[in-house]
């Protein structure tokens, strides 16, 4: 199991804790989905995944329902995609992904949160270089199925890890081989339970526990703002 998959596992038991917070999460990306390649799940691969993420996370029928409506009603304002960068205490660098149909509202929001807490707000692409973008897979295993011959197979889609764990398949790859990767998935019948994409970080900057527990209040302060998606960071724990 490779550092992808270890940063992705601390981060989901971090992330994760609040239920209420994941459904809005996958809420808006579905909306963006629907938005983006309409409401039959049949044509529209992204919604596909994204239901699939919602049903494994236990989310409720009615809340998947609600949020399609949504995305399909003309008065509903789109959400955008926006991220931003940033520096918090001792230099860590920290990218936020949000959803949002009020710009204006959300960089305010996340300006001031670095600001509280001893960072400063930067230009878009300033971290880019310390961050690989990934997108992951988690499917169930098949009943005698060959993880040398799948895992030489994944490797022509871009594919750099893949590994079982228990009865599940854990598949990474760059973020340009989501598609390939989820075609390929879906034509050999293997059940994607979800998916989701990541920046990993290239190093980890040490800080003082003084710094640590600024960052972490950063951190905490970004998560709780209904905008934003993803908080990612290079702050080694």
């Amino acid at each position: 199991m490779g550092r992808a998959f270890e940063y992705r596992k601390a981060r989901k038991l971090k992330r994760w804790g609040n239920m209420a917070r994941v459904f809005t999460r996958l809420g808006k990306e579905i909306e963006m989905a629907v938005k983006a390649g309409g409401a039959d799940p049949n044509s529209n691969s992204k919604l596909r995944l994204l239901m699939h993420n919602a049903k494994t996370e236990n989310m409720p029928k009615e809340n998947v329902e609600r949020a399609i409506k949504r995305a399909t009603d003309k008065d509903t304002t789109a959400y955008k995609e926006i991220t931003y960068e940033g520096y918090a205490a001792g230099g860590v660098a920290v990218v936020v992904e949000t959803a949002t149909d009020n710009p204006t509202r959300t960089v305010a929001n996340v300006r001031a949160a670095f600001n509280r807490c001893d960072g400063s707000l930067g230009t878009s692409g300033m971290t880019d270089f310390l961050f690989e973008r990934k997108c992951n897979f988690k499917v169930a295993a098949k009943d005698g199925l060959d993880m040398e011959e799948l895992e030489l197979e994944l490797i022509d889609f871009g594919v750099d890890e893949c590994f079982k764990d228990g009865e599940e398949i854990f598949i990474y790859a760059d973020f340009t081989a989501f598609g390939p990767v989820q075609k390929y998935l879906e034509d050999n019948g293997f059940e994607i339970k979800t998916f989701s994409f990541e920046r990993i970080p290239n190093d980890y900057k040490e800080v003082t526990p003084e710094q640590q527990e600024e960052v972490e209040k950063l951190i905490g302060k970004l998560e709780d703002d209904e905008d934003v998606v993803n908080v990612f960071h290079n702050m080694k724990e």
